[in-house]
């Protein structure tokens, strides 16, 4: 079953960016060249968002492709199938990366084990209920990344294709 999902580099150092191509294009299967441009929420750094098509999965695959250069912020969104849910997947130099479910409408669905984990923690007062709900969604990384994507708005969106 495929599914649907977008690729958002929000920034990445200028060497960095034929080795994201070649990390993509492993996991689509096909030639990858982006569209760069200059980042200026983070001068010195290009960005680069596309739109990808693939079995449900890819959007993991992409993830643990992209995750290992600590000098890349980037996000990867999936649609729900039926055979699987949406997936996002966020990452920063400093947080590491951000995994969440989503539904047909995009909210971020929270397994009930991590939700009484939360109100574990918070009830032995070890942390706040509410910083750990925002946790759960994701909210440092939305932070951090929320001006990184302003500055991409308008930037042109690629389809590419999964070859099975």
């Amino acid at each position: 079953m495929t599914t649907r999902g977008v690729l958002y580099v929000h920034s990445a150092p200028r060497a960095l960016c034929p080795h994201v191509e070649w990390a993509v294009a492993g996991v689509l299967g096909v030639r990858v060249n982006l569209d760069w441009i200059r980042q200026p929420a983070s001068p010195g750094t290009w960005r680069a968002e596309f739109s990808w098509q693939g079995e449900a999965g890819t959007a993991s695959k992409l993830a643990s492709a992209l995750r290992g250069w600590h000098l890349l912020r980037f996000e990867v969104t999936a649609e729900p199938c039926s055979t699987a849910e949406g997936e996002r997947y966020s990452s920063t130099p400093d947080l590491g990366i951000f995994h969440a479910v989503t539904g047909i409408h995009g909210d971020i669905l929270i397994p009930e084990d991590r939700l009484r984990a939360a109100v574990a923690r918070s009830a032995r007062g070890e942390t706040e209920l509410a910083a750990e709900v925002d946790k759960l969604l994701g909210k440092p990384w939305d932070d951090e990344l929320e001006p990184f994507r302003y500055a991409g708005e308008g930037a042109p969106v690629r389809w590419l294709h999964q070859v099975v």
